[in-house]
């Protein structure tokens, strides 16, 4: 299958690309710097020089794939960038083409046993993404939208910079309110793995929630990591002043949800909890 993919040399879509182009797709990366060619070229993708947002260059560069993945996610701007890449796709897509589009579990806002079907409540922070999405499922390309929890891996992601949080003056980590929320994870290579399989399933799919099946609670995670020193909590107002409102609502919510959709097109993750991942890396570091 010859596939656009945006992001290829990010967190999420670095781990993508790799897992196309090792199942026998041809992969063009969409890059934006010479370093970034060679790097997509190395691992055996086919650079693209295209600028995302504009929706104009966007559907040229879709004119002759099969498929889009879409995984660019620039920490400014990531609303206009999507509008125009999905509008781009619901264009030169409308003979139903495949896109899989990359949201968050945030989306869903809180609950205990989230679902694809789960009603969408998001916290102001991913507000944007509904419209995007809703737009791109109602239209004629054949969409599916991959819902990952909280990303982790590789050193990578959320979890570090909450593990490795401000500590007060006795070596005490803070946590992010009273840390009793819970996460919902998934390891980026296991998560790659579910874009594959979600890109080459035939039939509808809709939204994929992409869960390791072992929500835990931020207080667990920085606990494993804290030491002798331990965790201290934080009120929610003292988390909005270290974060910003929009991204301290999101990071208080209290979500948990198993991915069994996800596992019923055949996908298993690896990386079963988050905490067996703080574990090794402590060991490797240690040692």
């Amino acid at each position: 299958m010859r596939t656009l993919l945006t992001g290829g040399t990010g967190f999420i879509g670095s781990a993508v690309l790799d897992v196309l182009v090792g199942a026998g797709h041809e992969v063009r990366a969409v890059v934006r710097s010479a370093d970034a060619a060679e790097d997509v070229a190395r691992r055996g993708a086919t650079p693209a020089r295209v600028d995302l947002s504009d929706a104009a260059a966007v559907a040229a560069a879709l004119a002759d794939v099969d498929a889009l993945v879409h995984t660019a996610a620039p920490a400014d701007g990531a609303d206009a960038l999507n509008a125009a890449v999905v509008d781009a796709a619901i264009g030169a897509f409308a003979d139903g083409r495949r896109v899989v589009l990359t949201s968050g579990v945030w989306v869903y806002g809180e609950g205990e046993d989230l679902t694809e079907d789960h009603p969408l409540d998001p916290p102001e922070l991913v507000a944007w993404r509904v419209p995007i999405e809703e737009r791109l499922l109602a239209s004629s390309v054949d969409a599916r939208v991959i819902v990952p929890g909280v990303v982790y891996g590789r050193g990578r992601g959320i979890v570090p910079m909450i593990a490795d949080g401000p500590r007060t003056p006795d070596g005490a980590i803070r946590l992010v309110g009273d840390g009793s929320q819970h996460w919902t994870l998934v390891h980026v290579d296991d998560l790659a793995r579910l874009y594959l399989a979600v890109l080459e399933h035939d039939g509808p799919l809709g939204r994929v929630i992409a869960s390791d099946g072992s929500p835990t609670t931020v207080r667990a995670i920085v606990e494993s990591v804290a030491g002798p020193a331990g965790v201290v909590p934080e009120t929610a107002a003292a988390s909005h002043d270290r974060f910003g409102a929009a991204f301290a609502d999101a990071l208080l919510l209290d979500q948990a949800a198993s991915g069994a959709a996800a596992r019923a097109l055949g996908w298993t993750p690896e990386h079963r909890s988050v905490l067996d991942e703080l574990a090794r890396s402590a060991e490797r570091t240690a040692a």
